[in-house]
């Protein structure tokens, strides 16, 4: 086959996570992949696209990132649109980024001459390579389930310890 003749990553059609699919665990192409059902891992591709109706939990590194949907993590790309239908929730590295007026975002934004260089150090936790353990957000006074009404917080302790499941 001539050189002339070889279809690159980027030539061919995206990859696509179809409305009705949740996927579990770290998502990495080297082309484009388009998001419109659940993901909950990482996300490496050369550009990604996250429908309106498309959830993803976990962070997302991309030349080109085009958000529609609702991502709760952080973005590392070097182009980010942030749609009018968007809700981030997570911190936004990237060279360049629009935001479209109605877009929710919640987090801080940082300019960054190579936001995937930055980022490219952070390797997943666990067994085998393919398993991710997400640090929750440190939790604020008012939302800790150990703090008593008008009293002083409570010893954390897990917070599994402290679930009570609600009665019907």
């Amino acid at each position: 086959m001539a050189p002339s003749a070889k279809r690159t990553a980027r030539s061919t059609v995206p990859s696509i996570i179809s409305a009705d699919l949740v996927v579990k665990g770290m998502l990495v192409s080297a082309g484009d992949i388009q998001i419109d059902g659940r993901v909950e891992g990482d996300i490496r591709a050369s550009a990604l696209v996250v429908g309106e109706k498309a959830s993803i939990e976990g962070d997302i590194y991309a030349e080109d990132a085009t958000i529609r949907g609702h991502i709760h993590g952080s973005i590392h790309a070097r182009k980010v649109q942030l749609c009018s239908t968007c809700r981030v929730e997570g911190n936004v590295l990237h060279e360049a980024i629009s935001m479209e007026s109605g877009a929710f975002f919640e987090g801080n934004c940082r300019h960054s001459d190579n936001p995937l260089a930055e980022g490219a150090g952070e390797q997943p936790r666990g067994r085998g390579g393919d398993s991710y353990e997400r640090k929750a957000p440190p939790m604020s006074p008012a939302a800790s389930p150990t703090r008593q009404a008008n009293g002083p917080e409570a010893p954390r302790t897990s917070p599994t310890a402290n679930f009570t499941p609600l009665k019907s």
